[in-house]
């Protein structure tokens, strides 16, 4: 035990610190007197059955990035077995380099699987809040349950996180974040606004980085990336609204830049595994095995994509049109993820030999018509979501059914509504004319960002019949448990997002049981 303890602190002194890239610097001590240099807490992600990733970032003043000196910094890191610290399973150092914001990733190697463990970092004297985190099961190995929380969308401008206080002593196993972390505009203040105030937008790498240090000093944000590590993605809000690509809802000539600062300052500020050796294209899709109990394909349908259909004149961006009045909808050539990423999609399903296999996404990915359909040609659609990629969304779920790959779940975010639905090779018949379910599609609602009244979201869902609930009235979270023999759901939703001490409540229930596809009694 003792000889394979100290492989383990070996092994840990050998680990690859993602912002220890480049030359050698030679590193400072915190100024005599400084303030605490861990205001933005402490996360981890990425989780594999041997490593996940540590992340902190120096910075002493969350509204003042000059707060911290532009010099390197030698900040050390624990792992241990317990909250005590009293069983060191790793330690190290990384450096926190101006480069990169004094951000620190550091993916720690040689952990044991399915395993819980705490960590720290420290700085002269200053030590981090402790948190906890943990690595997958093995590979072959099948847990009893998972307990997933999976949440997007939080605008500092539009409400309290008190969701996310409510997701971390839920105390879930992972989380997953589906995109909008940050959103590009709003008043910098370490106080949720009482009201929406467009201002302040951003466009350089530093005002990305001080969105992301307004967002992370909250801390309701902070205790749920403290409660589990986190798999991301991101949406279109960490750059822009609704851009596609290398396109923007103005149609900027030099947007290539702001994408570039948007995914550094990113990269920057979550526990993922990253290069730094740039930053203008970034690859965020990634698979995570949970054991054989599920596989996450976790997609990025924001840097591949075609543009919009039918946009508005000189526009880029989204545009809702009617069916027959677009083209372009039924252009087979257009694309959501790329054809990299689609051909990757496929060899992870046909691959997978996990008992549910989920696809972490943005957006619904269910048909849902603003007007009634009544012929083929009818329909009204959101053209930013997967109604204006329709031979995309086709070309997706007849990978899932042809890949055999088992009891596939879509989970998804953006559109500030909880949904629970049953996507069908063709939605507008109903499973009894031989038309079956090919994946089950839960949609969570926002963290804080706003939704459109619930009235107008009963009509769509009486209009969509695949779509068997919706709720846009409240913010929140899904929580789920996934079981070799189940997966539950849970719509968490808060009384008052405006209430900082908001209670939350559970608003729906839903099932997928195991080897039966669509929604089951919970």
């Amino acid at each position: 035990m003792e000889h394979g303890r100290r492989q383990l602190l070996l092994t840990g002194a050998r680990v690859a610190s993602l912002a220890a890239l480049g030359p050698a610097l030679t590193c400072a001590a915190a100024p005599r007197n400084a303030p605490y240099p861990f205001t933005l807490g402490v996360a981890s992600g990425a989780p594999l059955p041997d490593s996940v990733v540590l992340w902190t970032r120096i910075l002493f003043d969350p509204l003042e990035a000059r707060s911290t000196p532009p010099v390197a910094f030698a900040v050390r890191w624990e792992v241990a077995e317990d909250e005590g610290f009293r069983r060191i399973a790793a330690r190290g150092s990384a450096t926190a380099k101006p480069a990169l914001a004094h951000s620190v990733h550091v993916d720690v190697k040689g952990l044991r699987p399915d395993r819980w463990y705490w960590y720290r970092f420290m700085l002269d004297g200053a030590v981090s809040p402790v948190a906890r985190t943990r690595t997958a099961p093995a590979p072959g190995a099948l847990p009893r349950s998972l307990k997933l929380a999976v949440a997007s969308c939080q605008h500092w401008e539009f409400g309290h996180y008190t969701a996310q206080r409510h997701l971390a002593q839920a105390a879930p196993d992972l989380v997953a974040f589906l995109g909008d972390y940050i959103y590009e505009w709003g008043r910098y203040s370490l106080d949720h606004p009482d009201r929406a105030m467009r201002r302040d937008e951003s466009f350089t790498l530093d005002q990305y980085r001080a969105r992301y240090a307004q967002y992370k000093s909250d801390r309701d944000l902070q205790a749920a990336h403290h409660a589990a590590p986190w798999i991301m993605t991101w949406d279109d809000h960490e750059v822009a609204n609704d851009y596609g690509a290398l396109r923007d809802e103005l149609l900027t000539p030099d947007f290539a830049a702001r994408r570039a600062a948007a995914y550094q300052a990113y990269c920057e500020h979550q526990p993922l595994r990253f290069s730094a050796s740039g930053f203008r294209d970034v690859r965020m899709y990634q698979r995570y095995d949970w054991g054989a109990l599920a596989r996450f394909h976790v997609l990025d349908n924001r840097q591949y994509r075609s543009p919009q259909a039918c946009a508005r004149p000189n526009r880029g961006g989204s545009n809702s049109v009617y069916r027959n009045a677009c083209a372009m909808l039924a252009d087979g050539r257009r694309t959501m993820l790329g054809s990299a990423q689609e051909t990757w999609l496929q060899n992870g399903l046909k691959s997978s030999r996990a008992r549910w296999n989920v696809l972490a996404q943005q957006t619904l990915m269910a048909q849902s018509s603003q007007v009634e359909i009544r012929r083929a040609s009818d329909g009204r659609f959101w053209t930013d979501g997967w109604d204006g990629y329709p031979a995309a969304r086709q070309r997706l779920l007849d990978a899932i059914r042809g890949s055999g790959a088992a009891n596939p779940l879509v989970l998804s975010g953006d559109v500030h509504t909880f949904y629970a639905a049953e996507l069908r090779r063709d939605p507008t018949r109903p499973r009894s004319s031989g038309n079956p379910v090919v994946a089950t599609e839960f949609c969570g609602t926002s963290i804080t960002s706003s939704s459109r009244p619930q009235a107008r979201t009963a009509q769509y869902v009486a209009m969509n019949p695949h779509i068997k609930y919706g709720r846009s009235d409240r913010r929140g979270y899904m929580l789920m448990e996934i079981t070799p023999e189940r997966t539950s759901v849970l719509f968490e939703g808060l009384d008052d997002v405006r209430n900082k001490a908001s209670g939350v409540q559970t608003l729906a229930r839903f099932a997928v049981e195991d080897g039966k596809a669509g929604l089951a009694t919970a």
